[in-house]
């Protein structure tokens, strides 16, 4: 029986190189590797179904299968996840000094199921001790006009949350008509000599981001591999035959991130790698349902109680059944 034929998209990560450079197949399956990255990729996928295979944020997959989103099915392979305390940013010298006195103000964020923002709200809520619904919340693009959001929101009652489709994030921060933003990547100001007037909120965010892992114990998830659901029911071992394609990749990659020399443009990266592996053992960035299932169940309260989700989830429901388990 001859192979079938998928396309295959994503960004560029180590840990998928070897299967999307080929030199780690699928088994009964040839792809067609193309690069795309965030949001291109997401809205490509969600809006056209573009590719057979992609990466797609979490945010955005778990709301739709919430809302009874079947055409997708995901498999758990993680390829990108950032601890988020460095995503709140606030005006330098401005009033806001802690998390804490966010309490009652204004802020920005570039969608409201954007993955990002949910885990920085979570740990705004579920760990700070901050009231999501004391905050009035405004969505636009950070840099660029006009962003909306991607999937319909269920926002809980009390929740204030106010489109500006005309003014950046970054302009309504340095105006003074936000108190903070949250934004998974620097904004365009902050990325300026002298950081432009902004500041990250937690000062010494890895320190707060190591503190934050060692409390709960959540290693935040940001992207999901899926596939498009009819692939699947005409095929139905193209979930595991994906899965352990991309798991043998990711492993060679652990042997590259542990290898002493050069593997990595990182001086002594091996080391962090080992430290790593000291936390989370042998596999220090595991795919599945079971060795995420705190990073995992945490996520998916946070996106229920802040209205991305529908209804509360559980994780074995947001992947295909064949490599559940």
């Amino acid at each position: 029986m001859p192979n079938i034929h998928l396309t295959v998209a994503s960004g560029v990560c180590d840990h998928l190189r070897d299967f999307t450079s080929g030199k780690v197949r699928a088994e009964g399956i040839d792809i067609t590797y193309l690069e795309v990255h965030a949001p291109e990729i997401f809205h490509r996928f969600l809006d056209h179904r573009e590719f057979d295979v992609a990466e797609l944020s979490m945010g955005m997959y778990a709301s739709l299968v919430s809302q009874g989103e079947r055409s997708i099915v995901a498999i758990p392979v993680f390829p990108w996840r950032v601890f988020r305390l460095s995503s709140f940013y606030i005006r330098e010298n401005g009033p806001i000094k802690r998390p804490e006195d966010l309490v009652g103000k204004r802020i920005g964020v570039p969608e409201w199921a954007q993955t990002a923002t949910v885990y920085a709200r979570g740990w705004l809520s579920d760990y700070v001790g901050v009231d999501l619904k004391s905050i009035e919340w405004f969505q636009a693009g950070t840099d660029k006009p006009g962003r909306a959001e991607t999937v319909k929101l269920d926002l809980p009652t009390g929740l204030r949350l106010t489109r500006v489709p005309d003014r950046t994030l970054s302009q309504m921060l340095l105006a003074g008509d936000l108190d903070a933003i949250i934004s998974a990547s620097p904004p365009e100001p902050f990325q300026q000599a002298n950081h432009g007037g902004m500041a990250r909120l937690v000062a010494n965010v890895q320190a707060a981001e190591q503190k934050y892992w060692d409390d709960t114990g959540i290693f935040p998830i940001m992207h999901v591999v899926v596939v498009r659901g009819e692939v699947c029911e005409a095929n139905p071992w193209v979930p595991v035959s994906l899965m352990k394609a991309f798991t043998t990749a990711k492993n060679n990659s652990l042997e590259r991130a542990l290898t002493f020399g050069t593997a990595y443009p990182i001086p002594m990266h091996a080391y962090y790698a080992l430290e790593a592996q000291k936390r989370l053992g042998k596999d220090f960035f595991p795919y599945g349902i079971e060795p995420n299932r705190t990073t995992l169940e945490a996520f998916l309260k946070f996106a229920r109680d802040q209205g991305v989700c529908h209804r509360l989830l559980k994780p074995e429901e947001m992947f295909a059944p064949q490599v559940v388990g």
